[in-house]
């Protein structure tokens, strides 16, 4: 239950915008440009944010971004890191997954791969309360849609 202070401090917002930029890569020019220009935010601001945070992570590693706008033209973002799709794919060596998943396999992955991927994304906001165990199958998963095959170990 929030206290009346929480409430009293609240500040209206007055959009929810979801990007994806590459890491250290975000300029005032499309897509951030645009998004964040229609609500009056400063772009500049939120670059020097966006790629000092992304610093770490190579370049045009893309990054999912939550900014929450607000009315007094204020915002802040939060940043996630890479889609298991993308790191799937690193992994893999492949452009893209089979066009046929189930009928054709496109790459193998080993278990060990699969463990990395899930580390690095118990950091994530959405993961940080779920068991490895758990993120490790929403993985295998992944990759199996992707026509992708899980192995123990690659021969």
């Amino acid at each position: 239950m929030s206290t009346l202070k929480e409430i009293l401090n609240r500040r209206p917002v007055s959009a929810t915008i979801r990007l994806t930029v590459p890491a250290g890569g975000a300029r005032p020019a499309p897509p951030v440009g645009p998004a964040l220009g229609q609500y009056r935010l400063n772009l500049m601001a939120f670059c020097k944010d966006f790629n000092a945070r992304t610093q770490k992570y190579k370049p045009d590693t893309p990054m999912a971004v939550t900014i929450t706008a607000f009315k007094d033209n204020t915002f802040e973002f939060t940043v996630k890191s890479p889609s298991v799709t993308w790191y799937i794919k690193k992994a893999a060596g492949v452009e893209s997954g089979s066009g046929r998943p189930g009928h054709e396999v496109a790459s193998t992955v080993t278990l060990k791969h699969v463990y990395e991927i899930a580390k690095i994304k118990q950091s994530d906001p959405y993961c940080q309360y779920m068991p490895l165990k758990s993120i490790c199958k929403s993985i295998i998963g992944t990759a199996n849609t992707m026509g992708i095959k899980v192995v123990k170990e690659l021969e």
